[in-house]
């Protein structure tokens, strides 16, 4: 979202601060920080992307301070944690574009902004479609040193102090007694985003996250009560709620993980699904991640429809700009990171799974590299940038837009290399001879029934979408409402 745009001034890196920490001043400096977020990203626009890109990214960091200060006000963030925070993630996170840039100097490209690494496959649920097929005997794990490495590579190539966990269920990865708590621990100055089912967030471990102030979970629901017990096993929610309660005790803010399906797609766009989350438990954010057909028991027949798709695009967008909820949807917001953000893109990311696995995606379950022969081989993670299957996938980024003038970038609502694309995707492992990383992605290179499916999928929500980016993107209108039905 280039952020740094927005931050580069020490001024208003001390207004953001001010606004967060001084109840007195909030107010003002909430309106203030608004009127310069939406001249230097809509107005300055120094990037040139289309005009309402950079207004949707100016109505979501709107809607994240939004949502901060609600929880400040209602003290879910502990004093100790907001300082960690603000030094942390406003400055090693956000407000890097010097290390940044010397960065990529350095290297002679940009480097991604962060790593996504699930060091376990271990999991104490089983969960219906969990792509990554885990289970609580699953022993395949990252060790210490690997993962340590990794994060330690990636600050000093890369500059990058965002990292993103994910599993397997984190809490439960350790390595010669050593834990994940103990990683955050060692490596300080990264905010780690962890996806966790919640359910071992004890008052012990709640407490823990406080004194380390740089780890905020992201609890995963299905919907309420029902719809999640239903896919992750009867009692899961309330352990939910319980791991709310032990977080909000002692300060440490959380957000919420949701997969959409067709079935649950109407709840977790709701209002009420909100009210609930947000305005009585006391989450931060909620990251939607519509379901994808990969991984343990895959399925077309899950997918939210091209049609469901768009109306929670719509529903999301309104909820941002008339709720001032910091939620995004993984592949409905592709205009907030201007398009896919996979294969190590400036801005973007990679994925390492706990056999080593690199992958562009966590949810492209196809390699070409695995960082255990990378570093037994000398090397190191820019090794792995220069991945074939990478370099194939950066190489469509930039030709469908990434790289492209602002009228000729083609349609961000439709961003996602393998979910809108899996024609070019197909061919792009097939050329660079990626490997499957387990056996149901093996089956899913060989299913021509999945892959008409995938690519009728992905035509079919161009052909929904492709007049919406036309006449409000790439004509450079400007608009704030939320996408009326009658232009698709």
């Amino acid at each position: 979202m280039n952020l740094e745009n927005v931050f580069r001034t020490g001024s208003f890196r001390s207004l953001i601060s001010a606004v967060l920490t001084n109840k007195a001043l909030r107010n003002g400096g909430l309106r203030f920080a608004e009127r310069k977020i939406q001249d230097v990203l809509v107005n300055g626009n120094s990037d040139g992307r289309p005009t309402q890109v950079q207004q949707d990214k100016s109505d979501y960091l709107i809607a994240m301070l939004h949502s901060a200060c609600r929880n400040l006000e209602r003290g879910l963030i502990s004093k100790h944690v907001l300082d960690r925070l603000l030094t942390v993630f406003l400055e090693n996170v956000i407000c890097n574009s010097e290390a940044s840039s010397r960065a990529e100097e350095r290297l002679g490209f940009a480097p991604p902004f962060f790593v996504t690494v699930s060091p376990g496959m271990r999991c104490n649920l089983r969960c219906t479609g969990c792509y990554a097929c885990s289970n609580a005997s699953s022993a395949a794990k990252l060790d210490w040193h690997t993962v340590d490495r990794i994060l330690t590579e990636k600050e000093d190539l890369w500059a990058s102090h965002f990292t993103v966990i994910s599993g397997g269920e984190p809490f439960m990865w350790e390595d010669d007694g050593l834990t994940l708590l103990d990683m955050a621990a060692m490596h300080s100055s990264n905010l780690f985003l962890v996806y966790t089912n919640g359910t071992l967030i004890s008052k012990d471990v709640a407490k823990r996250l406080e004194e380390l102030g740089n780890v905020t979970p992201a609890i995963s629901v299905e919907g309420l009560e029902a719809e999640t017990d239903q896919r992750r096993g009867k009692g899961v929610h309330r352990r939910i709620l319980q791991a709310f309660e032990n977080l909000r005790e002692v300060g440490v803010p959380f957000g919420i993980s949701v997969t959409a399906t067709k079935h649950n797609w109407d709840l977790v766009t709701s209002n009420r699904f909100a009210d609930f989350y947000f305005d009585q438990q006391g989450a931060l954010y909620s990251w939607m991640f519509q379901y994808m057909p990969i991984g343990r028991g895959h399925t077309l027949d899950l997918m939210v429809s091209p049609e469901q798709r768009l109306e929670m695009l719509e529903r999301t967008w309104r909820m941002v700009r008339e709720r001032k909820l910091f939620i995004a949807d993984f592949w409905n917001n592709g205009t907030l990171s201007n398009g896919c953000i996979a294969a190590g893109r400036r801005g973007g990311y990679l994925y390492i799974n706990w056999n080593g696995d690199v992958t562009p995606c966590v949810f492209i379950p196809y390699a070409d590299m695995n960082i255990n022969k990378v570093y037994h081989g000398g090397g190191n993670l820019n090794t792995v940038l220069a991945s074939p299957l990478f370099q194939r996938i950066r190489q469509w980024q930039g030709a469908y837009g990434y790289e492209q003038p602002a009228d000729q970038v083609d349609n961000w609502l439709c961003p996602c290399a393998i979910r809108d694309h899996f024609g070019e995707f197909l061919e792009a492992c097939r050329a660079c001879e990626a490997r499957p990383i387990d056996s149901e992605a093996q089956a899913g290179l060989t299913d021509a029934e999945y892959h008409r499916g995938m690519m009728r999928y992905g035509q079919d929500y161009e052909r929904i979408t492709g007049r919406i980016w036309d006449q409000r993107y790439v004509s450079g209108r400007r608009t704030s409402p939320v996408l009326d039905k009658a232009t698709a």
